[in-house]
């Protein structure tokens, strides 16, 4: 690796710890915010907030102007990826935090990492080895565990619905960065018109299956906390490290040390006492993830 390659890949190291960091915040934003608003109302005002913050960033960058670079053919890639994110992740994220403890649903959207990986296959033709197989088995190991609360082998899951949609945003969430990374647009234009172009079909959806008001004080503040730090710093930082850096998985696997400071946000904020085969279920994860970081493939 030359030293232009190396510079840019501890920049990525950079934006990428800053939004670990940030993300580990927003599970307990997630599940207070819940308490006052449901998924929908949650997501509309969240993604309101979210434009208004990327907004600000690409004025006070100088960026707005990029927007006049867009085809119509650019315009609708970013309406489509708008779709898959903030629309349809976030209405199935949301609706697992709903669903599950917050301990539960964050590690379990979590794994995304391991679903970007096992999607590279059919997607991007990648090919993976023993040590990336061996990885995914124990991470999901992991998962099993802490979805059961530590009874992997009863399979009673503590919510069926809630964990299929935990995981199924993982797959949501993949797909979106694997089409994103095609796009050689300024970043955080290209989502600053994501979220734009998802807000109509958030609002149909709220006016036909909620209601977009009234809000209590505490659901909006939740929902503004939620729109400016995880959908959009912490996306503008994320979409920055995913650009700079040589391999989405040098990077990816970083995600997975949040979790555990999250808990202690999660305990502290929402009141949930964390059970062990939480944290056990953590190391699991992590350690598949820990594998697949290091070294090459064995086959």
């Amino acid at each position: 690796m030359d030293s232009l390659t190396l510079a840019r890949q501890q920049k990525a190291y950079l934006y990428a710890a800053l939004t670990v960091f940030l993300w580990s915040t927003v599970a307990s934003a997630f599940k207070l915010s819940l308490r006052y608003t449901d998924p929908l109302q949650l997501l509309l005002w969240a993604d309101i907030a979210s434009i208004a913050c990327l907004g600000i960033i690409l004025f006070f960058s100088g960026n707005f102007r990029l927007l006049q670079k867009y085809t119509g053919r650019d315009v609708a890639a970013a309406a489509g990826l708008g779709i898959l994110n903030p629309f349809l992740y976030y209405i199935i994220l949301f609706s697992a935090y709903d669903l599950l403890p917050a301990q539960v649903a964050q590690p379990l959207n979590y794994t995304w990492a391991i679903t970007l990986t096992l999607l590279s296959i059919p997607l991007l033709k990648q090919k993976i080895g023993i040590r990336d197989a061996a990885a995914i088995l124990i991470s999901y190991f992991g998962v099993v565990l802490i979805a059961t609360y530590g009874r992997p082998f009863s399979l009673e899951f503590s919510s069926i619905p809630g964990v299929v949609l935990a995981l199924g945003s993982t797959v949501i969430w993949s797909l979106y960065w694997i089409f994103n990374t095609r796009d050689r647009h300024d970043p955080v234009a290209g989502l600053f018109l994501n979220f734009v172009f998802a807000l109509p079909p958030i609002l149909v959806a709220c006016f036909v299956f909620s209601s977009p008001w009234p809000i209590p004080l505490y659901g909006l503040a939740g929902a503004f906390y939620v729109g400016v730090f995880e959908m959009g710093i912490a996306f503008v930082l994320w979409l920055k490290a995913m650009k700079l850096t040589v391999s989405a998985a040098k990077i990816s696997t970083l995600i997975f040390f949040s979790p555990f400071l999250s808990l202690v946000f999660i305990s502290f904020l929402v009141g949930e006492d964390i059970r062990v085969s939480t944290i056990i279920g953590l190391l699991f994860i992590v350690a598949g993830n820990a594998l697949q970081k290091t070294g090459g493939n064995l086959g």
